[in-house]
């Protein structure tokens, strides 16, 4: 009977447990950064893509109507690296709704298009990393026949050359710093 009611040495020792916490430590250390690294390139995706539907609808309205359309940047004010509510600044039919463009719920960037005759430029814009230093975003379609398109209005960091290494007709970021994002 004794021996039943010996008690077991098995278990872990405090050293164990230590290794264990200073293992799992060095695992996040490592894990976190990576995390908002992705996570601030998923931010971004953002202005890429409805810079793509905003190129996909000028080009339809274009079709239909036979011109581009002017937007004023939208939502209106400064965008930090939390979402804001997307109102259209130009009003109702007019700007972007004028254009059929509206995007799904919240937004971090704001949007402009600035249209002349066969040329326009989208820009997209938003201080997604808390920095104070906004990444910009554009595309640029050149006026028909040239090399180059037309200057944002209020956003001008995009050159009429086109994005970052003067690519025209291509969605990308319009200085060769933007679209890095530093923590």
């Amino acid at each position: 009977m004794s021996k039943l009611i010996r008690k077991s040495n098995k278990g872990f020792t405090l050293i164990e447990l230590m290794i264990v916490v200073a293992i799992i430590g060095i695992l996040a250390a490592i894990a976190i950064p990576n995390f908002l690294r992705f996570q601030l390139k998923s931010k971004s995706s953002e202005g890429k893509v409805n810079i793509a539907a905003i190129r996909t609808a000028q080009e339809s309205y274009l079709a239909e109507f036979g011109s581009y359309v002017n937007a004023t940047a939208s939502p209106a004010g400064d965008l930090g690296a939390s979402k804001q509510t997307y109102i259209n600044a130009d009003g109702a039919n007019s700007g972007f709704d004028q254009l059929g463009w509206s995007p799904e719920g919240r937004v971090f960037f704001q949007y402009e298009a600035n249209a002349d005759g066969s040329a326009y430029t989208v820009t997209a814009q938003a201080d997604i990393d808390g920095d104070n230093t906004n990444q910009v975003w554009g595309y640029v379609k050149p006026v028909t026949n040239t090399l180059l398109g037309i200057a944002p209005a209020t956003m001008g960091v995009c050159t009429t050359a086109g994005i970052a290494n003067s690519q025209l007709s291509t969605v990308g970021p319009c200085a060769t710093s933007h679209g890095q994002s530093i923590f």
